[in-house]
Parts: C-alpha cells; structure tokens; sequence
C-alpha cells in the first residue's frame, strides 16, 4: 500500500503509525512484519515517543551533527543547499521494520512510526507500506 504526506519542510515530523496499521488491517495478515519506507533521499523513517520534547530534542541534535547552514561538497556538485538532508537521512534509514501480531503493530506503550522530513522545502512525500505474513 501506499500513500502521501505533505511535509513542511526541515525538522517536519508526521506521525504514521496510524495509516500504518489501517494498511495492515487491510492486508487482513494476523502474524508477521510490516515495513514502512519513504522513497525520498532527504526523508527518514524511524520509531520514537511522538512528544514536543523529543521532538525538539532531535532537532537540536540534528543541527549539531549536520548543520543546516554547513558547507557540504553535494552543494557544491548540484548547485542546492540540502547537503545536511542528505546526511541525516542516511544516518537515520530510510526505513522501519515493525513486528505484526494478532493483527496489529506490536510497538512500545509509547512508541510510534515517524516520518521525519529534514529536506530545505516542503515536499509531497510518499510512503510505502509492506506487510509479509509470517510462515
């Protein structure tokens, strides 16, 4: 399954978890693993408490690993100025792996799937979703 989100930009975080589990209640699968992916070289998806705090927390840590406003050879090659995008994405993945039983996401009491948008702009981002039964 698939779907979108628009994004504000850098420091953007969407909650997913509960398109996630619509689209594993839709695959009607009681026990396996589904995978949440965002097909963006700028986006990453992980899992974290959904809070303000944290939130803010990542950002800071975010600025501190890669700063926004740090030269970076891939602004030099094209020209744009997402370099630390790009590096944050790689470090954090593309994707997240989630466990399914009785027919529901098994994540932490205060664990939910996020999207986090660390790209320049707003973007319209898509995401997939594959649920595998287990055997």
């Amino acid at each position: 399954m698939r779907f979108e989100v628009s994004t504000k930009g850098r420091g953007d975080f969407l909650d997913l978890t509960e398109q996630v589990a619509a689209a594993v209640r839709q695959t009607g699968v009681q026990n396996g693993t589904a995978m949440v992916f965002v097909s963006a070289s700028t986006a990453a998806v992980t899992t974290m408490e959904y809070e303000s705090g944290l939130i803010n927390d990542l950002r800071a840590v975010f600025e501190r690993l890669a700063p926004s406003g740090g030269d970076y050879e891939h602004h030099q090659k094209w020209g744009d100025r997402n370099g630390a995008a790009h590096v944050l994405s790689a470090l954090i993945g593309p994707s997240v792996s989630v466990p399914v039983e009785d027919g529901a996401l098994r994540l932490g009491t205060w664990q939910q799937i996020v999207l986090i948008d660390l790209d320049e702009r707003s973007r319209l981002r898509e995401i997939e979703v594959v649920v595998c039964r287990a055997e």
